[in-house]
């Protein structure tokens, strides 16, 4: 995907982008603390505390870890610095014992400095009380001892003296116990002796040097609100931007010009930006309300295009004062006016306003122009064109008001275009159109151009039912309406009317999504129009390149001429011919179906007079291809 295109995926799911970044800038004010705090975790220092020479045997690592651990120690560390709380330092220290004789002291601080005067303070605190406490309980075990002693030495002073009383015989039955009391008595004062000299000396000691570094502390861990806030906002962002390119991928709807040629296998011979909220409200034609806006020159390039690639009726500009948009009389019906059926697939593809400002463009041309609503299930077009709802063409087809035509051709807001509503239906819809070909007959002597709007051809059969009676065919897309299944069922659809379809109009673009290749004839979209979607060539027909003269679809197909080459099986679209747009290269050179008649005049001559040679074809057709 091209740069340009991710920007549009972005412009398209800006609310996930909003989404997400609110989310996470409301994440992270609930987070972070108020205000600005200090980052202790900048700085890491450690300590190791060990016993003492020789008091391996009476200090046990799981004492001074408990010792350790103690608020006492936190109360002295917290003094020795000067700091009255010392609920703060003991978030800031960590004790562990790393082995039976030896304990770490790890500290952190927002400096070096203060970090390794807190481990200092841990270290000696720690050392300091578990000496003075091992030295009290010293001092209470001498104290037991030396009792203890003092009985023992009364004990040896009986057995002595009953010793030296007793006859020499007697003496030996005494030794035993005279040795044991003189034993015990020894074993004692060594002990005394011995607590007596470790308590007074530390009975631990630190090892080594303070280990001082910085942390690795980064944006992530930063305290500070703002810090947080910003990077909050960056990750949310990002969030929004792989959820919304998550999103673009698994969307198949068909939004770019190159994905709509190849769904439908037709040109799309015109692109209408996406209409802002204040565009939407407008109630008349932008082509009229607002000439110069991009849309309104959107709409003119599609009339421009669709002049020139419909039948010669269409294409032949309006004759005379007697065409006048003002004109209210009946032209001859020796020169039926072509219809044009504007179709969609769904709803919501902008069928109708479609047809409000290609009826406006027209008319801007001096052609007079004829709107046909058919829709007879949510007709709106009087809405866009000022007329009042009322009889109309409902009346016509069921017969009630056929012989009151021309009152029911009424004049819009519009100068130049007429309609006929959709009138009061009381019928089922799909029985009205059966009597579509009679009244469309008696409705073209009165303009210059017909357009018929009618319902979604796959929510309803009425345009199914209507498109046998058109010379022409429009369809419209809306951008990110129709997916590709349902763009191949209207293709295959029409296809099977052998209807022309003129192209499609896309609606709702951000922007220019492509040009279409061009073939070596110049005409656009030989090389991808000659082909279906499996890569297999469809044959040129030569009837469909033929220019249409005038009447419905039953009239045209009784004229001699070359009957139509079925595709062959398996093709795409079950028989789908070449479209108009595809062929038009292969005649330029008047070698194909589409090539110069014998005197020069046919279809594909050089001169102009028909449709396939890129010679014959004006400066506004290219003009059309460019927009």
């Amino acid at each position: 995907m091209e740069p340009a295109n991710h920007f549009t995926v972005l412009r398209r799911y800006w609310r996930l982008l909003v989404g997400c970044t609110l989310a996470a800038l409301v994440v992270g004010w609930l987070l972070t603390p108020a205000g600005d705090t200090v980052d202790n975790a900048k700085w890491k220092c450690k300590v190791a505390i060990t016993p003492v020479a020789g008091a391996g045997d009476t200090v046990r690592a799981d004492q001074v870890l408990s010792y350790a651990q103690g608020a006492d120690v936190a109360a002295a560390a917290a003094k020795q610095l000067g700091i009255n709380d010392a609920s703060a330092l003991i978030a800031r220290r960590t004790v562990t014992a790393d082995s039976p004789q030896m304990l770490t002291i790890a500290t952190t601080g927002p400096t070096g400095q203060s970090c390794s005067d807190l481990a200092t303070a841990y270290s000696a605190a720690i050392i300091k009380g578990y000496s003075d406490e091992s030295a009290r309980s010293a001092a209470e075990t001498i104290k037991k001892l030396q009792a203890q002693a003092d009985a023992q030495q009364q004990q040896l002073n009986e057995i002595q003296a009953q010793y030296n009383r007793s006859a020499p015989a007697d003496q030996p039955k005494l030794q035993p116990k005279l040795t044991a009391a003189s034993t015990s008595l020894t074993t004692t004062l060594a002990t005394i002796s011995k607590l007596a000299n470790s308590a007074q000396t530390d009975a631990i000691q630190q090892w080594g040097s303070i280990d001082a570094r910085q942390g690795t502390s980064n944006l992530l861990s930063s305290p500070s609100r703002s810090v947080r806030l910003g990077l909050a906002v960056f990750l949310g962002l990002a969030l929004g931007v792989v959820a919304a390119l998550m999103l673009s991928r698994m969307d198949t709807r068909l939004r770019t010009r190159n994905a709509v040629e190849e769904a439908f296998n037709l040109p799309v011979i015109g692109e209408v930006p996406l209409l802002s909220r204040r565009q939407r409200r407008v109630r008349e034609p932008l082509v009229r309300a607002r000439p110069s806006d991009p849309a309104a020159e959107a709409y003119r390039s599609l009339r421009s295009t669709l002049l020139l690639t419909g039948p010669d009726t269409l294409a032949r500009p309006a004759g005379g004062d007697d065409r006048g948009p003002a004109r209210t009389a009946p032209r001859p019906l020796t020169e039926p006016a072509p219809v044009v059926l504007v179709a969609s697939g769904g709803s919501r593809d902008g069928r109708t306003i479609t047809i409000a400002n290609l009826a406006a463009a027209l008319a801007e041309t001096g052609r007079g122009v004829l709107v046909l609503d058919c829709d007879f299930r949510h007709p709106q077009l009087h809405t866009h064109l000022g007329v009042a709802d009322g009889p109309g063409m409902a009346e016509l087809l069921s017969g009630e008001r056929l012989d009151e035509l021309d009152e029911l051709i009424r004049p819009t807001n519009v100068a130049g275009v007429s309609l006929i509503t959709g009138g009061n239906t009381t019928a089922y819809p799909a029985a009205l159109v059966l009597r579509a070909g009679d009244v469309l007959r008696r409705v073209r002597p009165h303009a210059d151009v017909v357009l018929i709007d009618t319902s979604p051809l796959l929510h309803a059969n009425d345009a199914y039912d209507l498109v046998q009676h058109a010379d022409a065919v429009l369809v419209t897309v809306r951008s990110g309406n129709v997916t590709p299944e349902q763009a191949d069922r209207v293709a295959e659809l029409l296809s099977r009317t052998g209807v022309p379809v003129a192209g499609v109009a896309l609606l709702g673009t951000y922007g220019r999504s492509g040009r279409r290749r061009r073939g070596p004839a110049g005409g656009a979209g030989a090389s991808s129009g000659s082909a279906g979607r499996g890569g297999q060539q469809h044959q040129p027909q030569q009837q469909a390149a033929l220019p249409r003269q005038s009447g419905p679809a039953a009239e045209r197909a009784s004229a001699p001429g070359p009957e139509r080459t079925a595709e062959p099986p398996g093709e795409r679209g079950g028989g789908r011919t070449t479209p108009s747009w595809a062929r038009r290269s292969a005649g330029a050179n008047g070698d194909g179906p589409g090539g110069a008649g014998p005197n020069g005049t046919g279809p594909g001559s050089a001169n102009g007079h028909g449709h396939g040679g890129d010679q014959g074809e004006p400066a506004l057709l290219h003009e059309a291809e460019e927009r």
